[in-house]
Formats: C-alpha cells, sequence, structure tokens
C-alpha cells in the first residue's frame, strides 16, 4: 500500500511546549509551505522547479504554535485536481475503512494518516470537495471553513474564490480543540436550534447511503427544537455543480498557466485533460456561472439564518474501488460534485461527520451554517457524540 507521507526524509518539527495542542501530532498536506522543504503539491515538476520555502504555511505555523507536532507532509492529488485520492506519481494512500477503496481526494494522504491512527489530526485543502469527500470515504471528521476566514498564506492555490485550508481528526474531542485553535475562538456553548433536511441532496445520494444516514439525521434532529425539510439547490445539484465546474477549472487554468507555458511539466492525463478543458471555457460561460453563483448564495442565506443548520450526505455513495477507468470514473466524479459544489459556490461552513456505513464502507453526514458559524458546526459535532 501507497504510504500517505511523501518520500524524503524524516520530518518532526516539535510544537510549542505548553500550547493547548500539546501532546498531539499532525501532518499538513503537501500543499502547505514547511520551512526547509520542498512543497510537491503531488506533482514533481512543480516541487523542482519552484524554489524551498523559507517560512512555513500559516496554517503548520499556528498548530505548532499551538503545541502540536508536526511529523510529516502528505500525499495529495496532483495540483489537488482530484476528488478519489488517485496519483499517477505518488500512488493512492491506503483507506484503512476499506482497504481496496480509494481514500478520496484531492487532501488523500491527509485522510489516510488521520485514520490509520499516524497522526492525530491533519491539514488538508477544499476547494471543490478536498477535504470533505475524504471525511466521508475514510470515516473521519472533516471540516471547509467559511470562505475567506483564514489566511492561506503559504497554501499552493488552485481556484482562489473557492480555496479553503481545512483539517481532519478521528474523534470529537481532538476535532474541536483543533478546530479552537484554527478558527481562534471557542466552540459555541449554545446550539443551533433549526435544522433543514436538504430533501433533494438525500433523493440524489444512493437510496442505500439515504437510508444509513437516517439514523445519524435522527439524533441531530432530537437536539434542535424545529426541523423541516426543504431544498438545498431548487435550480437542480447538477446546475449549480455546473456552474462550480465551469468557475473552478477556468480558475485553476489561470493558476498554472504561467507555470505550463515556462516549464512544460509533466501530467497524468486526466489532469492535462481537466487544466485544457478549464482554458477553453467561454466567458458567456462564465458570465451565466457568476450568476448562479449569486443565486446560489443568495439561496444558502436565506436557508441559513442564525441558528439553523443544514444536513445532507456527504458523498452520494462510499468509496468507490481503486484503479477503475477513466470512463468509469467520470460519471462518479459528476455525481459527487453534485453534492459539492454549494462549497465553492456558496463558502458557507460544513462538517463532515462519520458514524453511518454502507455494507461496512463509511459514509458521512454532513452540517452546514451561515457564513462564519463554524465553531457552531463543531459544537454539533461534539453533541452528537455526548
Amino acid at each position: 500500500m501507497t504510504s500517505p507521507f511523501v518520500p524524503g526524509p524524516a520530518l518532526r518539527i516539535a510544537g510549542a511546549p505548553g500550547g493547548p495542542l500539546a501532546g498531539l501530532t499532525f501532518a499538513a498536506k503537501d500543499l502547505f509551505d514547511v520551512a526547509g522543504r520542498p512543497t510537491g503539491g503531488g506533482n514533481p515538476d512543480w516541487a523542482r522547479q519552484h524554489p524551498v520555502p523559507t517560512r512555513h504555511a500559516w496554517a503548520v505555523q499556528r498548530l505548532l504554535d499551538a503545541g502540536a507536532t508536526l511529523i510529516g507532509k502528505t500525499v495529495t492529488d496532483e495540483v489537488s485536481l482530484g476528488l478519489l485520492g488517485e496519483n499517477a506519481f505518488d500512488g493512492t494512500p491506503l483507506n484503512p475503512k476499506a482497504p481496496d477503496r480509494v481514500p478520496g481526494g484531492s487532501s488523500s494522504g491527509s485522510a489516510s494518516a488521520v485514520a490509520q491512527g499516524l497522526c492525530d489530526a491533519a491539514l488538508g485543502t477544499d476547494t471543490g470537495g478536498s477535504v470533505r469527500v475524504p471525511a466521508s470515504f475514510c470515516g473521519l471528521y472533516g471540516i471547509r471553513p467559511t470562505h475567506g476566514r483564514l489566511d492561506l498564506t503559504g497554501m499552493m492555490p488552485q481556484a482562489p474564490s473557492s480555496d479553503t485550508t481545512g483539517w481532519f481528526a478521528r474523534d470529537a474531542a481532538t476535532f474541536a480543540r483543533v478546530s479552537e485553535v484554527m478558527l481562534g475562538e471557542p466552540v459555541a456553548a449554545s446550539l443551533p436550534t433549526r435544522l433543514v433536511v436538504a430533501a433533494d441532496a438525500f433523493g440524489f445520494a444512493d437510496a442505500e447511503t439515504a437510508a444509513a444516514l437516517v439514523p445519524m439525521v435522527r439524533r441531530l434532529s432530537a437536539l434542535v427544537k424545529e426541523v423541516r425539510e426543504d431544498l438545498l439547490a431548487p435550480p437542480g445539484l447538477s446546475v449549480w455543480a455546473r456552474a462550480q465546474r465551469t468557475l473552478q477549472p477556468y480558475e485553476a487554468w489561470l493558476t498554472f498557466k504561467d507555470w505550463i507555458d515556462r516549464d512544460n511539466p509533466r501530467f497524468a492525463f486526466s489532469v492535462a485533460r481537466n487544466l485544457i478543458s478549464g482554458s477553453a471555457i467561454p466567458e458567456s460561460e462564465r458570465q451565466w456561472a457568476t450568476m448562479m453563483r449569486a443565486e446560489a448564495r443568495a439561496r444558502l442565506a436565506w436557508l441559513l439564518p442564525p441558528g439553523t443548520v443544514l444536513c445532507m450526505p456527504t458523498t452520494p455513495f462510499p468509496a468507490p474501488p481503486k484503479g477503475l477507468p477513466l470512463a468509469t470514473l467520470e460519471p462518479l466524479r459528476a455525481r459527487i460534485v453534485c453534492l459539492t459544489s454549494h462549497g465553492g459556490l456558496g463558502g458557507v461552513p460544513q462538517v463532515s461527520l462519520p458514524g453511518a456505513h454502507v455494507d461496512g464502507l463509511p459514509v458521512g453526514l454532513s452540517i452546514l451554517g451561515a457564513r462564519g458559524s463554524d465553531a457552531a458546526l463543531v459544537a454539533v459535532a461534539k453533541a452528537m457524540v455526548t
């Protein structure tokens, strides 16, 4: 099985003594700068053609200052363009909850390392689902924070209007400790009072996945005073997905085009194809997608007033098998994006909670809140296990 850590000399940087995370270990996705180590981004030419960082990324420094010890950098889908966790150069990190299946990506190594118990927590990134999907597939807690809330200095970009820093943990207590440090505020003492169940998202998921999540929805419902069903995306989940798959690939092309032009790097076919497709998206499509993003943000603001959370399946199904042909993978990726595109479009915080299984394979339940309600979602995650 492929190691979740990138090859290279052993890495261990002790955290500050006596901090709130003293005694915890963490790993960082290889999109985060670690001083003195190349940032690889899942592509050997990126590491070779860019200078070695002299400072830690903000997120890495934040955890070190809080007392956590960094033990390694983790494998990522190539230049973070992937949702399944397979990398043509570095391989596919182990999903210990489903060894013959993908771990999810692009924060594949971070999820794998935490799920294997090799570290207590790990940093990932989430642009189109890259924390949420592996959290679901590996049975972990994972968060995509409010877009724009955290400092992304030292984090390799992909599509800046959607990029976020996220993190994983195996248990709710550790997840809350790390979240308090990263968010810079304590986990809320009071819980939301209203729950919206996203009927279209549950209907879109495989029937077995939706059924497996019902007990978790019941536990969540018991924490609030009011429960109702509503639609997450009245225009259609696939319409929101189309908008995100218009905006994100074009931004990714803008991010990487100068490097591609200057250095002619090597890519796996699927990654090169996605970048080429992104470069060809016409302005008329981008204008439509920008308007759809504005509509999505208005919809989420209406659905999620203060004191309200929304729940939905994190992914429409458990982790697919490793090594599937591209023709089989494309429809699976498209279905996943239908349940993750609201993150990039709306920018609201989302936490994926473990606890459900389909034929022994993990699937996550997600909770969403209004912009800035990240700590309240973490409080719900803790309350679900107490």
